[in-house]
């Protein structure tokens, strides 16, 4: 994998800051490692939850290990703030374990990039609610992006 350039660049805008959170989400909806993978650095530096680990090949060896328990994972991102080189954002996630529990994960992301749009650091905080599947918001076709017209996290009051 290279380090293809990633636009929107920093330093961010508030617009071109949630048109990345925005990416990012669609990427992640994907479910495909390979293609989250190539938004960060060959070297990203993640800390997730406790997990903290570097590199593309872990960044995808811990994305498979996630999508194969988290099942019909989709995820809504929102902007929070921006500066610079970083951005941060909230989201919430929609995914049922192996014996159809339903969960709601909430979390906050903080972001840095490098000039050429890469992400060379993440770190996210998260925590998992147990929800009924009749509670779900995320309903759209999955894998695949949140549709245009579907309601983001403020909007459903989360």
């Amino acid at each position: 994998m290279t380090d293809a350039p990633r636009p929107p660049y920093p330093p961010f805008t508030p617009e071109s800051a949630a048109q990345k959170a925005r990416a990012a989400e669609d990427a992640w909806n994907s479910r495909d490692p390979e293609r989250v993978a190539l938004a960060y650095t060959s070297d990203s530096a993640w800390r997730n939850r406790a997990e903290f680990f570097r590199g593309r090949e872990a960044i995808k060896a811990f994305l498979t290990r996630k999508w194969a328990k988290e099942l019909d994972y989709r995820l809504i991102k929102e902007l929070w703030t921006s500066g610079g080189n970083r951005i941060a954002v909230r989201f919430a996630y929609e995914w049922h374990d192996d014996s159809g529990n339903w969960f709601r994960s909430y979390g906050n992301e903080n972001w840095e990039f490098e000039g050429n749009g890469l992400m060379r650091r993440r770190l996210a905080s998260i925590n998992d609610l147990p929800i009924a599947e009749s509670d779900r918001k995320f309903r759209w076709p999955a894998p695949g992006p949140r549709p245009s017209d579907h309601a983001g996290l403020s909007e459903l009051g989360l």
